[in-house]
Parts: C-alpha cells; structure tokens; sequence
C-alpha cells in the first residue's frame, strides 16, 4: 500500500508526463463525458468531502468513500483556484483511488478554506468605504436616488439635510423636470419662427422678479448668531447655512445644480473614471492659497493618490511635499510666465507663451486648468496653441490670474481655444477681462472671433454677460436710424451668430413684414447705464492703447 501510494503521488506531480496515447484517450473520454455530467461531479466532490472530514472519527465510513467516486482535479494538481476549475477534468484522474480521495480532499479543503476568504475580502473593500463626514453613516444620497454614498459631494449630512428629505426634494425635481419637458414640447409645436413669451411666461417672470427683491435685505441678529454657532460648532466638516442668505428661487436652483453635479460625479465613480480618496487631488498649494479642486486632473499616480499637491506658482512645476516646495521656492529664478510680455496696464499683464517652444511649462498649465474646467481634453499636445497668460504683479513677482488659449492657424476663427480664471480671482471682472482681449487681438487680425465649443457652464455665462454688455454699448452710442448685424461684427469682433443669439436672449430681435428688425430696448439700456456708473472707474478694462503685438506670421 505505501509503495502504491508512492507511485500516485509521483503521477499527480508529474502532470501529464504520461504516455501520450493513454492521455489523449483519457481526455477524450473526459471532455465526452464533462458537459453531461457536470452537476453530478458538484454532488459527488461535495459528498466526497464531507465524507473524507468524518473519516478521521468514522472508519465504515471511511471505507464506505474509498467505493465512491473521486471529485476531479485540477490538470496543474493545484488547490481549484475557481468554482469553473472543479469541473475540468485531470489526466491523471484513473490513478489509484486510496490516493485520489485524499489527495481531493485536501484540495477541496484548500478550495472551501480560501474561497470565503475572498469573497469576504471583496465586501470588506465595499463596505469599508466610507463617508468623511464625522458623525455620517453613509446611508443616503443627496440626489435621492442612491441607498450610500462615499464622498462628501454626495453626504446628506454635510448638506444640512437628512436623507429622507433629499428622497423627497429628488421627487419634486423630477415632477417639475416633467412639466417644464411637456410645456417645452407644447411650445415648440405651436411655435412661430420668432415667438414672443407667452402670457404665462411673463407672469412666472414678474413672480421670480418678486422673490428676488427681497435677497438683499440682509440677515437679522437672530439668523446671523444662528449662522455663526453653526460654524463654530462644524468647520469645514458641514457647508455653510444657506437659508435667508438669498431667496429661495435661487436656492433651490443651487440645491438643483448641486444635486446635478452630485448625479455626474456618481456616474464618474461608478465607471471608475474617478476613485475617491485614491487617485483624485483634492487640494493644491498655490502661492498663498490652498484651492479645493473641481475635477480630476491626469497627474502623474505618484503624485495624484498624495491628495494634495504642492504647486510653484511661477514655473508651475509640481510637487509632493512642502518641504521640497519650499527648497524649490529658494533656488527657482522665475518671476513671471516664460514668452514675451504683449499687454501691460498698472499691475496687470499678458504673456504670449508659445506652446513649441515653452512645452513644459504649457503642459504644467494645462494640468493645473483641468482641475477646475469639466470639458476640457488638450494636456500634452499644445504645440499647436498659442497662450496668453494674464498675472497681477507685486513685489514678490506676477501672480498667475487666468489664460486662454487659442490655435496658431484655426480654420473656424476661434480666437479662444480654453479659457480659464484661477478660483481665487473669480468674481473680480477678471474673466470679462481676458474675453475682451481675445476680442481685441482678434480685431488687430482684422477678423471675426468666437470662442470653440463646448463651453463649460461658467465659460457659458461669462460669454454671455460679455456680449450683453458690448451689445447695448453698441445700442446707447448708436446714433444712426437703421443698423445692420454685419456692421456690429465688424465694429466689435464678435460672430454674427452670437449677435443674434445674443438679441433673441434680450428680445431685441423681431421677424416683421419679411424682415428682422433690431429693436433698440431702452429699458435695457438704461439699467446698463446705472451699472456702468455705480461701477464707477474701474481698472478692470482692456486699453487697446496699452497692446503691443502683431499676429504671428507663419506660425
């Protein structure tokens, strides 16, 4: 019986150096027979292991299994890796059975001992993910439509809200979502080619200009200490109160745009484009400020899974700690964006940085944009783009303001490629500031300009605002009788379909009689006036006088 044993061992180690005729016709028979006899052999191995447990206590039992049949093996003699390799047939499966039931049994304890372990470790990874806000279960969505979630975008908690109440809210978001659907449908069946708004229209106008009036009025004592100790009590670990900070009309469509990115960031998770906590930058060091990012930005994954970055603010070259930022700070020579200086009024500046020959650079550029703009795709091939750099100068050097860039030879026009303002000079005049230049080097080329699309949604309102504002300019200093679009293309750089659409917005453009007439709104115009001069004189504006550049020639 040793000797036998002996001889078993060796054939199930030697896998398949058999005779080559006798293991051709016993894989022959095997693969005939496995199709068929599949379940069966799931029944027999699990039998054959129960009973090959109990036969250490049990010896009838024991020999009672040495007359049933052997479970299969694997053809390499390993512990079955998967439940699909139990049922693959061994070569050397015809081999004594004393030695073929143990040695199954060890294999299938192997295979019962391992295969939990591993299913066990998978839920582990799932289910110990969890959200950064103390105190949350990561139960619940904030678009009502998930049962958990794992980042702070999606928290209830952070939100102020339960989730209960974001199920509810995501319900009536889908009701008005459904009715503004049937109603935009209705309406553009019935509708003429240039439609003026309809009764209702105006009336929900004149109700969302009254809910308004009241966003300015400021908080009272109450509602500011309320504010105040909700801050001192959770940080930065909870968002702000936003109640009575302005009218609910525009609150709920924060809470709906918030919801909406929440929804996008989700799907991006879901298809792994995104990882939280893993590959995502968080927050970078830049110059004086630490900026939350927006978007994933495609850094290196040594530097990407650090969560936050530490950034020159001059070369824009990256790095992993403060430590080396500040070495680099100390022997790093440059004090502005490398390319010659095109534009310079006061502390404001514009550099014209050539994609081929400043390459670096424009990439680090392009890396650092990406965390904060959704659509954009350009990283590594900018050799074909110019980009104009705007910075504000003081004595420790020029602060990076925002850029934009636009194609050396671009066969639609663009004059604006991607254009960016950093989150530290939004809401200063300084986007309005880079459009307008983009206008004027499209005026000094004497052409017409539009920017490339898509544009992303606050690219898309600043646009807008821009020509609103260059259009009744246009308007208030007008003095002639009939106007024509194609003059105010010419006038201002502007592409005539942006005119138009820009006049549809303000209904300022009527179809009459076969003709499009251009109607001079003075109410319009008015309230642009009260702006200017409430503005006062701010140097936020692009001096023309002020341009030192001529278009590139065979660029």
């Amino acid at each position: 019986m040793p000797r036998r044993r002996q001889r078993a061992m060796a054939g199930s180690v030697s896998d398949g150096t058999e005779d080559s005729d006798s293991s051709a016709e016993r894989e022959q028979t095997h693969s005939s027979e496995s199709d068929g006899n599949m379940p069966k052999r799931q029944r027999l191995t699990r039998a054959s292991t129960r009973l090959s447990q109990s036969s250490q206590d049990t010896p009838d039992l024991k020999r009672a299994a040495e007359h049933d049949e052997s479970p299969p093996l694997t053809p390499t003699g390993n512990a079955p890796s998967s439940e699909s390799e139990l049922d693959i047939s061994s070569p050397n499966a015809s081999h004594d059975e004393s030695h073929t039931k143990d040695q199954a049994s060890r294999d299938s304890d192997k295979d019962l001992s391992h295969r939990p372990k591993r299913r066990r470790c998978h839920e582990t990874y799932n289910f110990n993910m969890k959200c950064p806000t103390p105190g949350c279960n990561s139960l619940g969505h904030l678009t009502g439509k998930h049962e958990r979630h794992f980042a702070v975008s999606g928290c209830p908690l952070y939100h102020n809200l339960s989730a209960d109440e974001c199920k509810v809210k995501a319900i009536s978001r889908e009701k008005q979502e459904e009715e503004a659907k049937t109603q935009e449908e209705n309406s553009s069946r019935h509708a003429t080619r240039h439609q003026t708004p309809t009764p209702k229209q105006s009336k929900y106008k004149e109700q969302v200009a009254e809910m308004r009036k009241g966003r300015n009025a400021g908080q009272q004592k109450e509602q500011k200490e309320k504010h105040m100790e909700h801050r001192q009590t959770h940080g930065n670990t909870r968002e702000p109160l936003l109640e009575n900070i302005t009218s609910e009309y525009d609150l709920e469509l924060f809470r709906k745009a918030q919801a909406r990115a929440s929804e996008d960031l989700e799907k991006l998770r879901i298809q792994g484009q995104i990882t939280e906590g893993n590959n995502m930058i968080k927050t970078i060091v830049f110059g004086r400020y630490e900026l939350d990012t927006w978007y994933h930005s495609p850094y290196p994954e040594e530097y990407a899974r650090l969560g936050r970055l530490y950034v020159c603010e001059f070369c824009l070259k990256y790095m992993k700690s403060q430590t080396i930022l500040r070495r680099h700070m100390a022997k790093c020579v440059w004090k502005h964006p490398p390319g010659d200086e095109v534009y310079r009024k006061g502390s404001i500046s514009v550099f014209e940085v050539d994609g081929k020959k400043n390459k670096i650079y424009c990439q680090n550029l392009c890396l650092l944009a990406k965390l904060f703009l959704d659509h954009k795709t350009l990283y590594y091939d900018v050799e074909p783009f110019l980009f104009y750099v705007m910075t504000e100068a003081d004595n420790t050097g020029c602060h990076l303001v925002g850029y934009f860039s636009k194609e050396k030879n671009s066969f639609l026009n663009y004059n604006v490629s991607c254009i960016l303002t950093m989150p530290q000079y939004m809401r200063q005049g300084f986007g309005k500031m880079l459009i307008d230049f983009s206008y004027l080097l499209s005026k000094v080329e004497e052409k017409v300009g539009s920017p490339e699309r898509p544009l992303s949604d606050l690219g898309l309102i600043s646009y807008r605002s821009y020509w609103k504002e260059v259009l009744l300019r246009y308007m208030c200093n007008f003095q002639g009788k009939e106007i024509s679009i194609k003059e105010i293309s010419q006038e201002t750089a502007v592409n005539p379909v942006d005119i138009v659409s820009t006049l549809q917005s303000l209904q300022m453009l009527k179809y009459w009689k076969g003709k499009h007439l251009v109607l001079k709104r003075q109410d319009l115009i008015d309230e642009w006036k009260a702006k200017e001069i409430k503005r006062g004189n701010s140097n936020k504006t692009i001096d023309p006088s002020s341009l030192k550049w001529t278009p590139p020639k065979g660029t």
